[in-house]
């Protein structure tokens, strides 16, 4: 997960309650009408329960920002 990442998913997650599973926290960035990048970081969280925000925030797969340049070069 990038820094973005982690912004854009703490950002969307303000406010849900925890302990949160997967699906409540993508039905949650959706009716807070998280961007694409966000509920894409999102949807590959694995399928399990989250005790904390920081929990799941962390739990996002790392991905370079600009995946299709080497490095992460594009911003």
């Amino acid at each position: 997960m990038t820094t973005r990442d982690d912004l854009r998913a703490g950002k969307a997650l303000q406010g849900l309650r925890f302990p949160a599973d997967r699906a409540r926290a993508l039905d949650y960035a959706r009716v807070r009408a998280a961007d694409r990048k966000t509920l894409k970081a999102l949807e590959a969280l694995p399928d399990r329960t989250f005790a904390t925000r920081d929990d799941l925030v962390d739990a996002v797969p790392g991905q370079p920002e600009g995946t299709e340049h080497p490095g992460g070069t594009a911003r």
